[in-house]
C-alpha cells in the first residue's frame, strides 16, 4: 500500500488546537445510501451552525471518479463561468458549549478505500480520537406519522441494546463509512453509527425528521452539544406539509394507514411482519440503481 499520508495535507494551525483535547470523529460522506437525505443534512446543519475551521483536505484526484459524480459547470451564453468540484475534507467544529470535534464530510472515496481508511485511522490515532461516529437514513417500509425508528450500531456490541425488532442478519452493498468502522474494531477504537429509518416513499428527497432523529442519537453518543436549530423546524414543516398530501392524496393515506398497522404492532409485540433479509437487500439495491439513474 503507498503512503496512506500523501493522500491528504493539514492545516498546521487548526490541527495544533486540537491537540490532546481527544476529539469525537463524525464522518457523514455522499455516495451510498442516504434516504432522506439524512448524512447530508446533518453534515450541512453542524458545517452551518457551528464554528468549522478546515483541518484536513484529501487529495481528491486520487480518490474521485469524476465519470461517475460529475460537478456541476454553469454555461451562461457562450462561456463557461462556474465550476463546483468536490471536496473530502476534515473539519474542526466547535459545538455550542465550545467544546471541539472533527467532521469528515464529502463524497466517499470512489478508489482506494483500504488506504483512505488507513489515512482516516491514522489521523485518528495521532490526535487520540477515542471514537468515531456516523449517520446516514435508509429506506424502510415505516409511516412518517409514527416517531422516526433508528438502529445503531458499534464495534462494541453491548453498546447496542435498544435497536428496533426490525431486520436481523443482512447483506448489502458496502459504504466507505462501514468499512472505517469495521476497521476501527479491528484498531481496538470504538466506533459507533446511526441509522433513520425513513419513509420508503419518502427516501428519494430530504426528510427532516429523520436527520433530527438521528442528531439526537449522535449528541447522546458523544455529549456534544449540537443544538438542532433551524433543522427542528424543518421536520416540523415537513411533517405539516405531509399532513395535507395524505389528506389529498387517494392512494398515500391507505399506504400510510397500512404502515402505522404494522409500526404499530412492531412497539405492542417486538414481532412485526417484517421483510426478508432478501427483499430488504433487493429494496436498497433498487434505491442505489435509482440514485445511480438521477447522477446521470
Amino acid at each position: 500500500m503507498l503512503d496512506p499520508r500523501a493522500l491528504y495535507t493539514i492545516e498546521d494551525d487548526v490541527w495544533a488546537s486540537v491537540e490532546g483535547t481527544r476529539p469525537t470523529l463524525v464522518h457523514l460522506l455522499d455516495g451510498y445510501v442516504d434516504a432522506g437525505q439524512v448524512a447530508k443534512q446533518l453534515s450541512e446543519h453542524l458545517l452551518g451552525s457551528m464554528h468549522p475551521e478546515l483541518m484536513v483536505t484529501f487529495d481528491h484526484d486520487q480518490l474521485h471518479d469524476y465519470r461517475s459524480r460529475r460537478p456541476a459547470m454553469v454555461f451562461d451564453t457562450n462561456t463557461w463561468t462556474g465550476f463546483s468540484d468536490y471536496k473530502l475534507a476534515i473539519h474542526k467544529v466547535t459545538d455550542a458549549s465550545g467544546r471541539s470535534f472533527l467532521l469528515l464530510s464529502g463524497p466517499e472515496p470512489d478508489t482506494q478505500w483500504n488506504r483512505s481508511c488507513a489515512a482516516v485511522l491514522g489521523i485518528a490515532e495521532q490526535l487520540d480520537v477515542p471514537l468515531l461516529v456516523s449517520a446516514q437514513g435508509v429506506p424502510m417500509g415505516v409511516p412518517h406519522t409514527r416517531p422516526v425508528l433508528v438502529t445503531g450500531h458499534a464495534t462494541d456490541p453491548d453498546l447496542v441494546q435498544d435497536n428496533p425488532v426490525w431486520i436481523d442478519r443482512v447483506t448489502v452493498p458496502g459504504s466507505f463509512s462501514a468499512m472505517l468502522e469495521w476497521h476501527a474494531g479491528q484498531a481496538g477504537r470504538l466506533g459507533r453509527g446511526f441509522v433513520a429509518h425513513v419513509p420508503h416513499y419518502l427516501a428519494p428527497g430530504h426528510y427532516a425528521p429523520g436527520a433530527l432523529a438521528v442528531l439526537e442519537r449522535l449528541r447522546e453518543a458523544t455529549g456534544l452539544d449540537l443544538p438542532p436549530g433551524e433543522l427542528a423546524t424543518r421536520a416540523l414543516q415537513t411533517l405539516a406539509q405531509l399532513e395535507g398530501e395524505v389528506e389529498s392524496d387517494g392512494e398515500l393515506g391507505p399506504l400510510v394507514e397500512a404502515l402505522e398497522q404494522q409500526y404499530d404492532e412492531l412497539q405492542a409485540t417486538g414481532r412485526p411482519d417484517v421483510p426478508s433479509a432478501d427483499e430488504i437487500g433487493e429494496a436498497v439495491e433498487q434505491f442505489l440503481a435509482e440514485q445511480d439513474e438521477k447522477g446521470e
